[in-house]
């Protein structure tokens, strides 16, 4: 799992903290103190003086949302000269740290079936085609997702797919991971399979009978799929 899904979900964490905090010159110290960095350290990263820190965290000035996203970013830089630590600590005190995720992005602006269908040179096998919009991607390793989850931890895999593109890669047949989100009660808009050796009709019934909509992907690679949706991702942050 590459280290940009665990950081991006941590910040939007941190800053929906402070954002949503009654008091939110305390809450930006807490997460100081929790990376570890000092006023003076941080301020370096941000260009700006101690004292405007401490103003921030005594509440003499109040943080606009522009203000607390670089806030955010000084400490995940700060913490990224260090391995990421604290970041990796965090993601898996916020259950982020799933093995199996192999890339995961959110998209600016949605992005509809034939944007992801021209995205992953895909093949749609769908019940919806005009009404989807998605608004990111989680690329899997259907495989281990499968394999190393218990029932309640497959669904609060799930509950971050909501309104984005579920990708299972190393897929067989399609037919397990259907018969997984069959029995879930939280279920993708639209689900891509990584070149299928064979596509199994139950399988395409299962998706058909839950309003699951599929597309084939037939990218010779998983480096080639993921590079096709990265790419959908930029496109998405230009429009």
């Amino acid at each position: 799992m590459t280290i940009d899904y665990i950081v991006e979900s941590v910040a939007k964490r941190i800053s929906g903290d402070i954002v949503w905090s009654e008091n939110p010159g305390t809450a930006m110290r807490k997460w100081r103190e929790t990376f570890g960095i000092s006023q003076s350290e941080l301020a370096r990263i941000l260009g700006v003086s101690q004292s405007v820190i401490a103003d921030y965290e005594r509440n003499r000035r109040q943080p606009g949302s522009a203000f607390v996203k670089k806030f955010v970013e000084g400490l995940i830089e700060a913490d990224s000269k260090r391995g990421f630590k604290i970041v990796n600590e965090l993601g898996k005190v916020f259950s982020l740290n799933f093995p199996f995720i192999v890339d995961m992005k959110d998209f600016v602006s949605p992005m509809t079936l034939q944007d992801v269908v021209v995205a992953v040179d895909g093949v749609p096998l769908c019940t919806d085609i005009d009404n989807i919009q998605v608004y990111g991607y989680v690329i899997t390793d259907s495989v281990k997702a499968i394999t190393s989850l218990s029932g309640m931890e497959f669904y609060q895999f799930l509950s971050i797919t909501f309104n984005r593109i579920l990708v299972f890669t190393k897929v067989t047949s399609g037919r397990s991971p259907m018969i997984a989100l069959k029995i879930a009660p939280i279920k993708p808009k639209l689900v891509v399979l990584h070149r299928p050796i064979r596509m199994d009709p139950l399988a395409i019934l299962m998706a058909n009978r839950e309003g699951i909509n599929v597309i084939v992907s037939t990218k010779r690679t998983e480096e080639e799929l993921i590079k096709g949706l990265k790419g959908l991702a930029l496109r998405s942050e230009a429009e």
